[in-house]
Parts: structure tokens; C-alpha cells; sequence
């Protein structure tokens, strides 16, 4: 099992240590999140040997937010896409698990959720039921009216311990799915 993406993936090995040791670590899941990364640092990695050697069963893909800010939608949806389909092919047996973009920022109607949204209805078509996987789990981190608190994301982007245990709740029942 295999995690890639940006600083909320990184840090798993951050404010997430404890979530991700009584989830994931006794399931030999590797960290392959960096922090500043955007979707074309993280291709970049893929096509210059940050696969070679290993064989995911799964592979969760959470990448985009840090081109939110410069990029359109369809943009940051294009090199997601482009993402999904090197790991497809560099790990052939692997199964993608691809996480909708997290909302960010502490109010609901901002220009940037209205963007994100817009990422997450395009690369919710990549899901295709048989090697990619597409979960928005996003209004998890909500509450009923769209807030985000800070004891989920400390900077309304990034997670406390409380956040990660809420995305490995989300997550675990479809990655024991895909790891059969």
C-alpha cells in the first residue's frame, strides 16, 4: 500500500503518526507524500523512478490543492488524470484509491471550495470500478453548514491527529477492499 501526495500526505508522518501506526503500518504501507508538491512535482516523481521496485496492491493518490491557487480546475483535473494513468501503468497490478481534493479554508462559499468542487466533479470520472477507485470524502471534515474547525485542520488545510483519524475511518473499509 502506497500514499502519495502533497504536505496533508506527508503528514501521516506528522500529526498522523499514531492514526497511521494503528491503521496502516502493520499493512507495510509506505509515505511517498512531500510537502509543496503539486500534481506536476508528483508526475515528475512518477516517471523518474519513485515506482521502480516496488508492486502497490493500492495506491491512495491525494494531490492538487497547492495548484488550486494558480491553475483552473480543468487544469489540476488534466494532470490528476495524467497522475492516475502513470501509476496505472508503472504499477499494472495496483489498484488506485483517488481522494477528491479536501475542502480548505474556513468559510463554505469561497472561490477556492467553489474550485475544488470543480476538480472533484471532473476527476470523479476517472473512477472506473475495476483499477481506479474515486472517494470524495471531504464533507467529512465539515460540519452540517460547510465549516471546517480547527481541531480538524489546524490552519483550515492541514490536519490535526483528529483529521487523520477521520480520513483513515473513511478510507480503511475501501483500502481493505482493494487490498484483497
Amino acid at each position: 500500500m502506497l500514499f502519495i501526495g502533497d504536505s496533508i500526505t506527508q503528514g501521516w508522518r506528522g500529526n498522523g503518526t499514531p492514526v497511521w501506526d494503528k491503521y496502516f503500518a502493520s499493512k507495510q504501507a509506505a509515505n511517498f507524500g512531500i510537502s509543496g508538491d503539486r500534481t506536476e512535482n508528483l508526475l515528475w516523481r512518477l516517471q523518474n523512478g519513485n515506482l521502480n521496485g516496488i508492486r502497490p496492491k493500492a495506491v491512495v493518490v491525494l494531490i492538487g490543492t497547492n495548484n488550486i491557487w494558480r491553475d483552473k480546475p480543468e487544469q489540476v483535473a488534466e494532470a490528476i488524470g495524467l497522475i492516475v494513468q502513470e501509476i496505472k501503468t508503472r504499477c499494472p497490478a495496483g489498484r488506485v484509491l483517488l481522494l477528491g481534493l479536501f475542502p480548505r479554508g474556513d468559510a463554505p462559499n469561497t472561490p477556492t471550495r467553489k474550485k475544488i468542487a470543480q476538480v472533484n466533479a471532473i476527476i470523479s470520472n476517472l473512477h472506473d470500478g475495476k483499477r481506479v477507485f474515486y472517494l470524495d470524502i471531504g464533507e467529512k471534515f465539515t460540519n452540517p453548514e460547510g465549516a471546517i474547525s480547527k481541531d480538524i485542520m489546524f490552519d483550515f488545510t492541514h490536519l490535526t491527529a483528529a483529521g487523520y483519524q477521520v480520513w483513515a475511518d473513511a478510507i480503511e473499509p475501501k483500502l481493505d477492499e482493494l487490498m484483497r
